[in-house]
């Protein structure tokens, strides 16, 4: 089971977004929509990471922060507190009550997923793996390396990513539209065809010496990332 992670956030849209990407990343994901049953819910289970909505119904988010770092089991549970209050007076405000990060909407999902892997490597180093594996492919995501049967594959950041991105729900489809936002983000703009643009030049890279395609093309659909390789295109 991964890391288990909290969302305490009241717009409804939201939480269905991050549990979809977090899940996808691997977490267990468990989301509140209110500050004080999310304070109840922390004195029943203490997850690996919070992400907390600074206004909130019941108890705002600020509150519930100071309340966590004032309780053993809680004081050193990392936070990252997602708000709309971009000011420098507010992000202050947030960091000095306790929260370890500080993320104003409308934010970036990669970022965000960035973020909690940095966070979680920092508080819980076990916790976050650094390196994929499916069949003779490894991707190192801290040195951003990549090597197929030993040999190091040349990738452009963009391949990487699309790479990582695959690799870390095989055999999910994803369509070319949710590539596009957990690779390049909700908020760039690009035709959706680039996606295909880019897997066609990380196959090019990871298939050399007739090696079998992992990459598998759902017509209609999208693609999905086969860990055994033993499909046909």
């Amino acid at each position: 089971m991964g890391p288990r992670i909290l969302i305490v956030e009241d717009e409804e849209p939201l939480p269905l977004l991050l549990r979809y990407n977090l899940e996808a990343e691997g977490y267990t994901v468990d989301a509140v929509a209110r500050g004080d049953e999310a304070e109840v819910r922390l004195r029943e289970q203490v997850p690996d990471l919070v992400l907390l909505d600074w206004m909130l119904p019941g108890l705002s988010g600020i509150e519930l922060c100071r309340r966590m770092r004032a309780r053993r089991e809680t004081e050193r549970l990392p936070v990252i507190m997602l708000t709309a209050r971009g000011e420098e007076g507010e992000r202050v405000r947030g960091l000095a009550t306790g929260a370890d990060d500080y993320v104003v909407k409308p934010f970036s999902v990669p970022e965000l997923l960035a973020r909690v892997r940095a966070l979680l490597r920092r508080a819980k180093p076990g916790h976050v793996a650094t390196l994929l594996t499916a069949g003779d492919i490894e991707l190192d995501r801290e040195t951003r390396r990549v090597r197929r049967s030993g040999r190091e594959l040349h990738l452009g950041p963009t391949e990487f990513k699309l790479l990582e991105f695959l690799m870390q729900s095989p055999g999910r489809v994803f369509t070319r539209e949710q590539l596009l936002d957990g690779v390049w983000g909700h908020d760039v703009y690009i035709d959706e065809r680039t996606v295909d643009v880019h897997v066609g030049r990380l196959r090019k890279a990871i298939n050399r010496a007739r090696k079998p395609d992992p990459i598998r093309t759902v017509r209609g659909a999208g693609y999905s990332f086969d860990e055994t390789f033993s499909h046909a295109e």
